[in-house]
Formats: structure tokens, sequence, C-alpha cells
């Protein structure tokens, strides 16, 4: 009998976050049999608990891929995850990094697993028979799907692997069309069996609504220009029988498809409870946590950080944060963080407060930009500044944290007999500060969140990111774990919107349009800013109707900008620039930052070029990630991806 997989169940569900779960102590006997694992209801719940433990670590933003984007320069020299941005990952290296090739497929033959067995076990109920399969047909869909995120045509496992498949029987990838069309239809049979929702220690196991959105966002991919007809890459791209991977014409009605399953995802959520997150939605409280104050900022920062709260996340990745969390890498420093800063290309991405493009908006002084201006302000800032960081949206005083401006966290303070105080801090003067509500952050070298003599835990930009750091969080001295975590999505409603409103956009019927703009419209009315035509009427460069669409148009790149200002943070900048077929221009230029070696103000508020972060990006190959060699020499019908 073969041995099931030695595992450590990691994957802790949110409704531990809450009260107590009895398998987090729960490790699988690295002997044990499928007897073993199916011989008790208890077992069978751990066996399934088990199969989610090979989602990716979404809470881990030392390695985990998707905060490889443009948007954050890290002074963490040390992190795996460099690699990404440097473009230095082979085939030969990828798996010291990043083992998605072998963790995906592992799982995907543990769900294969349970399936097989999980009728045996002594007891058990059908409805937990069918809930255990159907949650097991959920994840390997899903396995499959990041699969094909990180890989494009991969090999697809229909069923429970044969581990004695001869070598020249080994399977072949799948041309990438027929990928999509598979596991498009297997979220679509399981979105018909889940349930809608799981509360309690339940939360973060599949559901319907999680995967009808999944299916909405793999076919969208499907549809983007990286995959749909991309013959200036991919047209000698084919297996060893010349089975060609990628299609080779162009398809709009991709995008029609896209749409479709986008608009009825965002009605099947919303027909069941779930909603855009609002400040009424608030269950935290100012009480405790009176900042941000601004109740639109608050609502754009709370958006998914307050569990109890909010209603727009529709899966969440529930394993708890640890030292290496976004909410660490970003909170000021005390003894550790504060390193996660926003690069100027990303700071200057964010609209004004009128809702446009800083370079469109002819109130804006974009041309003197660099220059100072004095913010005096109980909900931004106090003190000088840049005018970059004035007039700007709600959603960059939300998530972005700049000179002399407010970053709502608490702080703790370690007394002289160990005791944990969340105290006043004498570096800042600030009543609020005592208050241990927010500091004002400032960033020049010698500042209360300047470099001073460290080589790292510092901003290397000049600015902090906001969002994902939890107001009630503390910048620490006591531990490295944050002070207070939440499950982090893995999509979420507001994703949807956009995703339909790209998808309608591509299409360019007309009647599509109009729907997914109005989409895209909830999502600015909730940020605090005027509908597309109301804002871009007073543009520069006016645009008065939705007539330029389609995937080359001028409404996608409004489409764009906007989906990388809403979902700043949430790992879709590293893949949606990639399929957009954006890498070069994004990823293979220096990032910018501010001078933060600086101690006046004169020297620090400079468009700085940070040629000591090694950007580069290769076209085809970096589109991809590398197939790891192994997996290559020990499948004879295995070829690698282009360029590698």
């Amino acid at each position: 009998m073969k041995k099931i997989y030695n595992i450590l169940l990691s994957f802790v569900f949110a409704g531990c976050l809450l009260g107590s779960c009895d398998y987090l102590d729960i490790v699988p006997n690295e002997t044990a049999n499928e007897e073993d694992a199916f011989a008790s209801e208890q077992a069978a719940l751990n066996y399934l608990y088990s199969c989610y433990s090979f989602m990716p670590a979404y809470q881990n933003s030392h390695t985990f891929i998707g905060y490889a984007g443009d948007e954050i320069v890290s002074c963490f020299n040390g992190e795996p995850i460099k690699l990404y941005f440097q473009g230095g990952y082979t085939s030969g290296n990828i798996g010291n990094v990043d083992a998605t090739y072998s963790n995906m497929y592992k799982g995907i033959r543990q769900c294969y697993l349970l399936k097989k067995n999980i009728a045996s076990v002594p007891g058990l109920s059908d409805d937990k028979i069918n809930d255990f399969a159907n949650q097991a047909d959920f994840l390997i869909a899903y396995y499959h799907s990041v699969l094909m995120q990180h890989y494009g045509p991969i090999i697809l496992v229909k069923e429970l692997p044969d581990m004695n498949t001869p070598y020249d029987k080994m399977a072949a990838r799948s041309p990438y069309d027929e990928c999509v069309d598979w596991v498009s239809e297997q979220f679509r049979i399981v979105s018909e069996k889940l349930p809608t929702e799981r509360m309690g220690s339940s939360y973060g196991l599949a559901t319907s609504v999680a995967a009808k959105a999944l299916r909405a966002r793999l076919l969208l991919y499907a549809a983007s220009p990286l995959f749909n007809g991309n013959s200036e890459y991919y047209s000698d791209f084919a297996n060893n029988d010349g089975t060609l991977l990628m299609s080779q014409t162009y398809s709009k009605e991709k995008y029609k498809v896209a749409a479709d399953a986008a608009l009825e995802a965002i009605n099947f959520a919303e027909d069941h409870g779930y909603r855009l997150y609002y400040v009424g939605d608030d269950a935290i409280g100012t009480a405790t946590y009176p900042y941000p104050k601004d109740p639109i900022q608050r609502q754009l920062r709370l958006t998914y950080l307050d569990k109890n709260g909010t209603k727009e996340v529709l899966w969440a990745n529930t394993r708890l944060e640890e030292m290496y969390s976004i909410q660490n890498k970003s909170i000021p420093y005390l003894s550790f963080g504060g390193g996660y800063g926003p690069s100027l290309t990303m700071v200057e991405r964010f609209y004004t407060e009128n809702g446009l493009p800083i370079d469109q908006d002819p109130t804006y002084d974009y041309e003197n930009r660099f220059q100072t201006t004095i913010l005096d302000d109980d909900t931004r800032g106090e003190g000088i500044t840049l005018k970059l960081n004035d007039h700007r949206e709600p959603r960059f005083y939300a998530w972005i944290s700049f000179h002399n401006g407010f970053y709502e966290c608490q702080t703790e303070n370690v007394v002289a007999d160990g005791t944990k105080g969340i105290t006043y801090q004498d570096k800042m003067d600030r009543s609020d500060r005592k208050q241990r509500k927010r500091w004002l952050t400032q960033y020049k070298k010698e500042d209360n969140s300047g470099k001073m003599n460290r080589g790292n835990n510092y901003s290397p930009t000049g600015y902090l990111n906001k969002k994902g750091v939890h107001p009630g969080s503390a910048a620490r001295k006591s531990d490295n774990v944050p002070s207070l975590r939440y499950p982090l999505p893995i999509i979420r409603l507001g994703e949807l919107y956009l995703d339909y409103a790209e998808a309608c956009v591509g299409y360019g019927d007309a009647s599509y349009v109009a729907e997914g703009m109005k989409k895209l419209n909830v999502i600015r009315e909730r940020a605090g800013i005027d509908p597309v035509l109301t804002a871009w009427a007073k543009a520069k460069e006016p645009l008065t109707d939705y007539s330029s669409v389609g995937p080359d148009g001028r409404l996608m790149q409004i489409v764009r900008q906007e989906r990388m200002i809403e979902l700043y943070m949430e790992t879709h900048n590293f893949w949606d620039l990639r399929r957009w077929k954006l890498g070069e221009k994004y990823f293979g230029v220096y990032p910018r930052g501010l001078n933060v070696e600086a101690t006046k103000d004169e020297d620090f508020f400079k468009d700085t070029q940070m040629t000591s972060h090694i950007r580069e990006f290769r076209t085809p190959a970096n589109y991809l990630m590398p197939i790891p060699v192994d997996q290559v020499s020990n499948n004879p019908q295995m070829v690698q991806n282009p360029g590698y």
C-alpha cells in the first residue's frame, strides 16, 4: 500500500483566528497507509485538511511570487523572491525558490486519493462523503489553474495517476486552450454541488461562490494577449509530436466567454449575500481604532482587513501570518520591519482627487510634482511634503505612507522589566502618537522612519505600504509575529467587477462595454472618485464616450490602470502585466524612489533611479515560469517553456 504524503497541516482556517480548532496540532503519521488515513471520520477530516495544505503560501511575502511585481521595492536583499525581480530564474534554480510545480501535482494526487477512498470511511454520512469529494474536485481544478497561471499549457491530470506508468508512456502537455476548457468545466460542475458559504471553523473551505469566481478569472486570463493568438512569442511552441501548445489566432469571443462567466459569478455571489465593503459594514469600530478618520479612506483600508464585517471576500487563505508577512514588512520600524516601499511608478499610478491620471488632470501641477508643499490636514498629514503627495485620490491616502503623512497603526514598547505596553515613543511628540493610534512618518535618513545606519528594515523609496496592514497592528519590539491577523483574500468581489469590465471592453460590443463600465464605476464610486466619463470629460485629452474598445483601445488602458490601483498589493500585478504582454516596459527597468540617503529636504525630494536594485526581463522567457529541470529530464514527453 502506497504511503500517504507526509504533510504538516499548516493550513489554519480563519475560524481558528476566532476560536479553537481541533486539527491545529494534527500531523499525519509519515508511515500511515490509505487504510489508516480513512479509518474514521476524524482521520478522513484530517486528510481533507491536508489536501488544502498545498495551496500557495499567500501569507509569505518572502517567497510568494505574487509580491514580485513593480509595485514595491524591498530593502530585504536576502529574500528568495529577489530572483523574480532580477529575472534570474532558470529551470535549474527555480526549485530553490518556488515549489509550485511539484506541490500542485502532489496536491492533485492527494485529492484523487481522497476521492478514491472517502466512501470507505466507517460511519461517514452520504452528505459528508459527497462534500469531501466535491472539495477535492474544487482543489483539483484550483491546483490546475495555479499551474496554468505559472506555466501556461500543462499536463492535465484527469484521474488518479498510475505511479508505475512506463517511461515512454508518460503524459505530454495539453494545448493551453484544452487546459482552459477542461479546468473551466471542472469549476462549473463543482460549483453546482458545493455550498455557497462556510462559516466558523469551516471558513476557507471550498464554496460554489469561489468556484464560479475562479472560473471567471481563468477565462479572463485565457482571453488576454499573452494567451489569445500570441503567434509573436509562441509560433513554434509545440510538443515533440508537433502539436502546438498556444493558439495562433486571436479570438475576441474569448472575452465574451470571460465576461459572461464574470457576470454569472457576480450575480451568484450577490444573490447569496456577498457585497462590496463599505464603512457601514465596519465591525471593528472607531472607539478602539479611530483611524483612518476619513470614512472613505477607512472603508478602503478595511475592505478585507475587517474579518467580521466584510462580505466582499469570496475565498480566503486562512494560514496565519508569520515573520515574513506583508504587515511586518510594511509597518513602521521599531526593531524590525518598515522595508516595503512603494515604487515611484506605483505612487504616480494612483489618480488625482479628480479621478484622473496625474498627467491628464489639468488642475494638477504635474510638471512641478517634485517640488514641495505644506500639508495641514488631520486625515492626510502635516508638514512639508512633495506636491506629488497632495491632491490625490482616497486610495492613495488609505494605502500609501509618505513623508509627513499619517500611518494608522499602534506602537508597542517593551519596558525595562520586560513587560509589554503600548506607549509613546520619544522620537515623536504628537498627541495622537501618545494615544497610540498613528504615526506621522518621515523618511529622510535620520528621521523616525528613515534608514539611519541600517542595512535593511528601512524604506528604500521614501514611502511605505499601508495596504494589508491592520490599523490595530503594532510596530513592535517584542517579537516578529503580526499583532493582529486576518484571512488574506484569494479572490474578492471587487476583483470580479474589474474582471467583468476588462472582459466587456476587450469584447467590444457596445452593450457589453456599457454594462462592464457600470461595474468599474461602482469601484470608483467606492473609492471616492467620479465615474470614468465624468472625470475624463475634463482631462487634457478628453474621453467623451466608450467607443475606443478592444484589447488595444484607449478604454482598455483606463480599465487596466483602475485594476492596478484597486488591486495594488493583492498579488495580481506580477501576473497582470505579463498577461497584457507589458513585461519589458514595467519589469525591465530600474525602480524609482526618493533619495533616502539624504538628511535635507532639498536632497531627499528627488526622483532617484535605484540602480542597486537590479531589474531584468527577457522576452519571451520571463512571461512564463520555467518547468523545473528534473521534471523535463524525467519525462521524455515534456517540453520546456520558450526561452529556458
